[in-house]
């Protein structure tokens, strides 16, 4: 592990080109647009009036609650869906839920995006993706069951169940490689690029589309604050600041189209961007609780990730960090990070750091895709956006004797 130049006699063969993207995203409902709004550094954070929140069915004493934080970030039109399109009846997509009806719709967009249709292409689409759990179905559809008679419950399962999002679309879309539905929550979306990688590498599929979505039903709701919680006290995320208390979560949807490289540039398509290699595993125990980070896991599978992509540490200059804006999990990010780099390096302050969660939140299940579409439009754009909020690091982190500083313009 201590010599990564041995790898560097990896061939195209070995990489992957991003040959289209798609996402819509707070604030943002094309990756044009979001990359707008991350280069101007806006906050895409909205703030509920009381009246807002009423209507949603909170409770007007929950919002006396001073821990109640009228804040979340939203995605726009999640109502409306080209139904006969996609071949819905109209009750059918009234009573499918709409992280399945967006995808879907992107699914198709995303291909396009890359000049593909996938009705008359001869090879083998694969898909790999995952949904957060739908509350849509419990908050619309379940207590109204006597509002909605003519609902075949069957149908009403695959259109809101989660293991059914990637199949439904493959069916509709006519996609013929692995249809696979990947659930590692908030880290879904990425874990399902690297699956895609896989697939692509080991000859399942010859394009592959990888992604995930998160959308909450309603959509205006804030959320009750808890001390030592993952959740902000203020609705802002100010990732490995000193004042960094937590995140918050929102809705979102990113899908990123994949091809071997040596295909594509024998296929003429664009390439947005290259994955040189990707890796994962898991933390297993050693940690201090179920929901805490590890820095051994994170350490081990960046120093996999670099191996097997043949890249050197020193030549690394921006890394999107999962960077949730935690008192527990930002030092140990870091942690991980530095004891990688350091196997390699000893050069102090040469790669910035950034978490689009300071724009837009946390958006689980789609937080992933939305960090690495960031990523691949810094890379085109030859610029590294701003991370918002931060003012003074965090005190258990080191960044003078560290590779990394936090990229604030």
């Amino acid at each position: 592990m201590n010599n990564f130049s041995e790898f560097n006699s990896f061939d195209d063969n070995d990489e992957i080109a991003i040959i289209g993207m798609v996402g819509r995203f707070p604030g943002a409902n094309n990756v044009d647009k979001f990359w707008q709004n991350l280069r101007d550094g806006v906050e895409s954070i909205t703030y509920f009036t009381d009246e807002e929140l009423v209507s949603a069915g909170i409770d007007s004493a929950a919002l006396r609650d001073p821990n109640y934080v009228k804040a979340g970030s939203l995605l726009e039109d999640i109502d409306l869906f080209d139904a006969s399109f996609f071949g819905f009846t109209p009750r059918e997509a009234e009573i499918t839920d709409p992280q399945h009806r967006l995808f879907l719709e992107s699914a198709w967009e995303a291909l396009e995006n890359a000049g593909y249709n996938s009705e008359t292409d001869t090879g083998r689409i694969g898909l790999y993706a995952g949904v957060a759990f739908s509350s849509y179905f419990f908050t619309n559809l379940y207590p109204n069951r006597d509002l909605t008679p003519l609902v075949d419950d069957f149908q009403a399962f695959i259109g809101n169940d989660k293991d059914h999002l990637p199949t439904q679309t493959s069916y509709k879309l006519n996609l013929t490689g692995p249809s696979i539905n990947v659930q590692t929550t908030c880290s879904t979306s990425l874990v399902a690029v690297h699956l895609a990688c896989q697939s692509l590498l080991n000859g399942e599929s010859d394009i592959a589309l990888a992604g995930g979505v998160s959308i909450q039903v309603p959509q205006k709701v804030g959320y009750q604050y808890q001390e030592g919680g993952i959740n902000s006290p203020d609705g802002h995320c100010r990732a490995f600041d000193a004042n960094a208390q937590g995140t918050v979560f929102g809705d979102g949807l990113g899908i990123v189209v994949l091809k071997r490289l040596a295909d594509a540039l024998a296929d003429g398509d664009y390439i947005h961007a290259v994955i040189k290699g990707s890796a994962i595993n898991n933390d297993g125990s050693l940690k201090v609780g179920y929901t805490a980070p590890s820095v051994d896991g994170q350490r081990e599978v960046i120093l996999e990730a670099l191996a097997l992509a043949g890249v050197e540490p020193e030549t690394i200059t921006y890394i999107e960090t999962h960077g949730t804006g935690t008192p527990l999990g930002d030092p140990i990010e870091i942690a991980a990070l530095t004891q990688a780099f350091r196997r390699s390096t000893d050069k102090k302050g040469f790669c910035a750091i950034g978490s689009v969660k300071t724009n837009v939140g946390h958006l689980n299940t789609a937080a992933g895709v939305t960090g690495l579409i960031k990523t691949v439009q810094a890379l085109k754009n030859k610029q590294i956006p701003p991370s918002l909020h931060f003012q003074q690091p965090n005190p258990q982190i080191d960044f003078a004797n560290s590779p990394f500083y936090v990229n604030t313009k």
